[in-house]
Parts: C-alpha cells; structure tokens; sequence
C-alpha cells in the first residue's frame, strides 16, 4: 500500500483544500495518533480535522484516488464561509463578531457546563 500511498500523496501535494499526508505513529506522530484514535497500522482517516472518520475503501492507487477525488473536498469553515447554509453562518459570524474578552467568557461558560455535567456523572456513577 505504502507505494500507492505515496503515489497518491504526490498527486495532491500543493493543494491549498486537500491534504493527503502520512504520520508515523511510532516515533514523532504518536501523540496525534492516540489523539484521533489510530489503533492499528496502517490506518487511514480522513474528513474533517476535528472528526476524523475510518477509510473503509480499497486500498490500491485507484480506489484511493477514486475516494479522494469525492470526498476530499473544502468544507463549511470560517475560512470558506460560502460552503455554509445560513444558520451555520450566521454561528460562525456570531463567534468571529464577539470580542476576546466575551469570546473568552463563552468559553469558560461551556468549560464550565462540561466539569459540571462530568462532575454529575461521577457523583451518579
């Protein structure tokens, strides 16, 4: 797989809305790889940064491509605000809008709500 990879890995190098990129989950990349759930080797994740999903596809050059070319594409962010339906826009808008002192005291509200919420579940459980 490793060549395939590879392969695919130089077909969209450069791009400024797609990454295809290896880690090395023994050595330097450890730390991301038990942070986004990697478990065996070799695995592929991809999606959003922030949710990244296991690749349950082929694994040679052209049903990697294949996948790649049909779901690695720009999503609704900040940074491509056109990709986002109005509600989703208008709570990007929200948080880009607040000052950092307001922004800083949403989040420690909602930090606040999740030591609550677990503090709870520990007192339940």
């Amino acid at each position: 797989m490793k060549p395939d990879w590879d392969k695919l890995m130089g077909e969209f190098a450069g791009s400024a809305t797609q990454l295809v990129a290896d880690v090395d989950c023994t050595a330097d990349g450890k730390s991301l790889c038990e942070t986004v759930g990697v478990r065996g080797y070799p695995s592929i994740k991809w999606g959003d940064p922030s949710d990244l999903q296991d690749y349950q596809g082929g694994r040679d050059f052209d049903a990697l491509k294949k996948f790649a070319d049909e779901n690695l594409k720009p999503i609704c962010s900040p940074k491509n605000l056109d990709l986002c339906d109005d509600e989703k826009k208008a709570q990007i808008t929200k948080y880009q809008d607040m000052s950092d002192e307001d922004l800083a005291a949403a989040i420690s509200s909602e930090e606040k709500k999740l030591e609550d919420a677990e503090a709870e579940f520990k007192a339940e459980v």
